[in-house]
């Protein structure tokens, strides 16, 4: 395995970082306490998760996902050997079962609360604002539209106050966002360097793969000059970046199978882009899921790569491409691509 620092921190995480929003959903317990085993056995340090998972989300299934981590955490006795994440949810369609009201203080509070009791732990060692609760583009979104109808109110102060008052508790040791924007990134870290007293965000969780590459406009400088570090989710795009999905296969258990409304790498040019992708990655003797995830994990501004996995054969395999060192030849082969068909799954 391969480590690297979470920014302005000396806490050393691994550079796959263990996504787990399968589990509770798609996986049982019994298989999320395999992969966490496998895991933690490959050298993974850092696992991710959050009060929404499993996904998609239901009341029923409410953070079953935390309430798994924190019964392996209490069968194994080993929660200083695993740097632990988790988010918060904001207001939306898709949580207000969780809650009907934005991100202030007293939802920061109870669900800090309620995760460290999932999750049968003192504290978090990273938590993060799952999405922005202003109306912006996230989830798919290309560009930025205002909405006549985005009400927000600028809370940034009291959100960094809050996570203040809960590191100096021990609740939590760092902050970070994700689905964010260049304009939500420096606004956060503006107000943190205008008061000095307030915790900085030291990483951004973000989609990044070969279909969507957007955190290079504008998020890539931000990420290099203020030591942000990106935490890429995603780095399969629903795992269409196993090519799996070519040829019209609807493979069985699979997600997007599962939830055909997951097609956000589903689209025309996606799939165009993908059989490229594949075809790239036969012609230099590499399976396409060991060259998507390489390349992410080339990339100078990640500090680690979520991999999830329905299955242990794919576990094995994500985790087996930190060994994997793309050519330059393959890298020019990607780039090529990337010019021909630039995003095409936002």
């Amino acid at each position: 395995m391969k480590y690297t620092n979470l920014p302005h921190t000396d806490i050393e995480v691994s550079k796959i970082c263990l996504g787990t929003m399968t589990w509770g959903r798609q996986n049982t317990e019994e298989e999320g306490h395999a992969q966490m085993d496998y895991a933690l056995e490959q050298g993974i340090n850092f696992f991710d998760t959050a009060e929404l998972y499993p996904i998609p989300a239901t009341k029923e299934r409410y953070a079953d996902t935390e309430r798994i981590i924190g019964n392996w955490f209490r069968k194994k006795k080993n929660r200083d050997k695993v740097i632990l994440a988790s988010k918060i949810v904001g207001k939306d369609e898709v949580s207000k079962f969780i809650r009907t009201t934005g991100i202030n203080r007293e939802t920061i509070t109870s669900a800090v609360e309620g995760s460290l009791s999932r999750l049968r732990t003192d504290y978090l060692d990273l938590y993060q604002l799952h999405w922005p609760d202003r109306t912006t583009n996230y989830f798919g979104k290309r560009g930025y539209r205002h909405s006549s109808h985005d009400h927000w109110e600028d809370n940034i102060h009291q959100i960094l106050e809050t996570f203040r008052d809960l590191v100096r508790e021990g609740k939590i040791r760092h902050v970070g966002i994700s689905n964010e924007t260049p304009w939500g990134a420096m606004r956060y870290l503006e107000e943190s360097k205008v008061h000095a007293s307030l915790p900085r965000m030291i990483t951004i969780q973000n989609p990044y793969n070969l279909l969507n590459r957007l955190f290079e406009v504008g998020l890539a400088e931000i990420s290099h000059r203020e030591n942000l570090g990106l935490l890429a989710y995603s780095p399969l795009g629903f795992g269409t970046l196993s090519g799996k999905y070519l040829g019209g296969r609807k493979p069985e258990n699979a997600r997007v199978t599962l939830f055909p409304n997951y097609n956000r790498y589903s689209s025309g040019p996606a799939v165009q882009a993908t059989q490229e992708y594949y075809k790239l990655a036969q012609q230099n003797g590499l399976s396409l899921v060991q060259m998507a995830l390489a390349f992410v994990n080339s990339r100078p501004f990640l500090t680690s790569n979520i991999i999830g996995a329905t299955t242990m054969d794919q576990l094995k395999e994500n985790i087996g491409c930190i060994d994997v060192q793309l050519s330059e030849e393959v890298l020019r082969g990607i780039e090529s691509i990337h010019n021909e068909i630039p995003n095409p799954a936002p």
